[in-house]
């Protein structure tokens, strides 16, 4: 288990009472190498699942009743996530398919938002494929070769020399990380163009039959969807990346992942990733920032 944290150049504002802003500037004679957030955009599928929904059909597809049924009703409420999206319909994410299938769904679905975060995010950031140096995708859900990437290129018609890079396996920190290796990349060549795309399809990942703690709770937790941004070394506004740092948690292979069957995709998530995540997080933030100059 992961985590990555990138600091933003509004976070500098908040804290300029602990460090003036015009201590950050480097020496003059020292290369400026920035790296700007110019554009970002998000794309969602179509169908809705909502509360009513969940438990409507967690009481079916899993033929729970009394005090498990209750406990799994708290959860949902608990959650306060009124509605996630879904590539498909209820009706037809709970009915069992060969995992050729699923993959097959998953390599269509995430071409065709991580399409739209694209295009959204280029138009945000007033770019176009051909301005873009680097194109990175993270995704875990599915498995894509050639990556999303090389679709993505090839539809959109990015320059024949983009470099490319796909990340998998990150899961939830796969976004943070791919930011920081945008930010690491421009400070390498700062006068180039990063896109970075997160696509994840989790409800390709439900498993009518497995009665685990954790694929009910994905069931209740994850949704559907993609994003988009572009960060640039280039002239741009917006916010600026400065700062990035990993770190990774001792003894937890096992908190979370996803375990490859003949079925598909089986979810690993310990009851323990909050209190990891809560025992490490101040100390973690703390001296991330003081690393910068700067308190929390």
């Amino acid at each position: 288990m992961s985590s990555t944290r990138s600091l933003k150049s509004e976070e500098i504002g908040r804290a300029s009472a602990v460090k003036p802003e015009s201590q950050f500037h480097p020496e003059p004679d020292a290369p400026i190498a920035v790296a700007t957030i110019a554009g970002t955009a998000t794309a969602v599928p179509p169908h809705i699942l909502t509360r009513e929904i969940v438990k409507h059909h967690m009481k079916d597809v899993f033929s729970l009743d009394g005090k498990r049924l209750e406990a799994i009703h708290t959860v949902i409420d608990n959650s306060q996530i009124d509605e996630r999206h879904s590539v498909f319909p209820v009706e037809y994410i709970i009915e069992p398919r060969p995992l050729a299938q699923i993959n097959n769904e998953y390599r269509e679905k995430s071409i065709e938002l991580g399409l739209q975060a694209v295009s959204g995010a280029l138009a945000k950031a007033e770019m176009t494929p051909s301005d873009v140096d680097l194109l990175m995708t993270v995704s875990c859900t599915g498995v894509m070769i050639p990556s999303l990437d090389a679709y993505l290129a090839t539809e959109m018609g990015f320059r024949s020399d983009v470099r490319r890079l796909p990340i998998t396996e990150l899961g939830c920190a796969a976004g943070a990380a791919g930011l920081a290796h945008a930010g690491e990349y421009l400070r390498a060549f700062p006068d180039r163009t990063a896109l970075l795309v997160a696509v994840e399809l989790p409800t390709l990942t439900f498993q009518r039959k497995d009665f685990s703690q954790a694929n009910l709770i994905s069931a209740v937790l994850f949704g559907d969807g993609a994003a988009g941004v572009v960060v640039t070394g280039r002239e741009a506004a917006g916010p600026r990346i400065l700062a990035s740092e990993c770190f990774l948690f001792p003894n937890s292979l096992d908190a979370m992942g996803f375990d490859l069957r003949d079925s598909g995709f089986h979810i690993v998530l310990s009851k323990d990733v909050p209190q990891l995540i809560r025992e490490r997080v101040r100390e973690l933030v703390e001296g991330f920032l003081a690393r910068q100059g700067l308190r929390a």
